[in-house]
């Protein structure tokens, strides 16, 4: 390992030791966690779970009702919920939903706050569920938890040392879309020695997320540097990302151009033709996707 590399674990590590509040899984989504991955769990256990928790209860209502889902008729219970779409669909949505008090705080510039991450962090999720079914890869569910916490490494740095992170912020700029003026990642790695890749990919570890979800994080901004059979689901969040972005929705400083390299549209075999209707349906379902889970 390089000293560099050096410097930046131990930036990343003491960053996450600082901020043990957000660093700290949610205790409810412990739980849901601990029960999908014990055999013996029921849908009757997921379900006494989390109607323990009203609020959690209504904000997987939502989501399972949006239009989002497409089911026929109203879903009035988390058990019906979880048989018409299966256990592991709501524990995704289950801990997604968890997740949403993280993401509080209040503006830090007029480009940024806490509340436009979230936002754009929700399209990206169901973008990167939309992209998934379109690929019939099997991994949508897990796509639209990726989605979500993909950027999570930017509230990491915001709770550890919210000065630097306007300092980013001033030296990113942006015009009146969002638009950056220069590299945030580039900026990052001047103002913290890390960026929120980084910062991601150490929460996603100390959570003990499943690997493939802190290379998501880590990797999200160039998924080409994983190795091929590891890069699928990071390069689905990869193009949500920018499709989220051009919506005009939520945050996007560290996102300057939004085109996406035909190596990683190779990689998904997805032609320019159907990146093409994709990026309008997200266009047409922005608004809805941007509320799935407000918090």
């Amino acid at each position: 390992m390089t000293v560099v590399a050096q410097e930046r674990e131990q930036v990343v590590a003491g960053a996450i030791r600082e901020i043990s509040h957000i660093a700290t899984l949610p205790e409810i989504t412990v739980k849901i966690v601990e029960l999908v991955e014990d055999p013996k769990s029921t849908a009757q256990d997921l379900d006494k779970v989390i109607s323990a928790d009203p609020a959690l209860c209504s904000r997987i209502l939502k989501v399972v009702n949006s239009s989002f889902y497409g089911l026929p008729g109203q879903i009035a219970s988390i058990n019906r919920a979880i048989v018409m779409l299966g256990l592991n669909a709501v524990k995704n949505i289950a801990i997604a939903a968890s997740l949403a008090k993280l993401f509080r705080g209040g503006d830090l510039t007029p480009n940024f706050s806490a509340k436009d991450l979230w936002t754009h962090s929700n399209i990206t999720a169901g973008a990167s569920k939309m992209i998934a079914n379109s690929l019939k890869l099997g991994l949508a569910d897990e796509a639209f938890l990726a989605g979500l916490i993909h950027d999570i490494g930017i509230m990491v740095e915001m709770q550890f040392d919210r000065p630097k992170l306007l300092d980013v912020l001033r030296r990113t700029g942006a015009d009146a879309k969002g638009i950056p003026a220069s590299d945030m990642l580039n900026n990052e790695a001047a103002v913290y020695q890390a960026t929120h890749q980084d910062f991601g990919a150490g929460l996603c570890e100390k959570w003990k997320f499943p690997k493939n979800f802190a290379l998501v994080t880590g990797f999200h901004h160039d998924p080409m540097k994983l190795a091929a059979e590891t890069r699928t689901l990071t390069a689905i969040v990869h193009v949500a990302d920018r499709l989220a972005a051009e919506t005009g929705m939520g945050f996007r400083q560290d996102i300057m151009n939004t085109s996406v390299d035909p190596a990683i549209l190779d990689h998904l075999k997805m032609s320019a033709e159907k990146l093409a209707e994709l990026k309008g349906l997200v266009q047409q379902q922005s608004a809805d996707l941007a509320g799935l889970l407000a918090a």
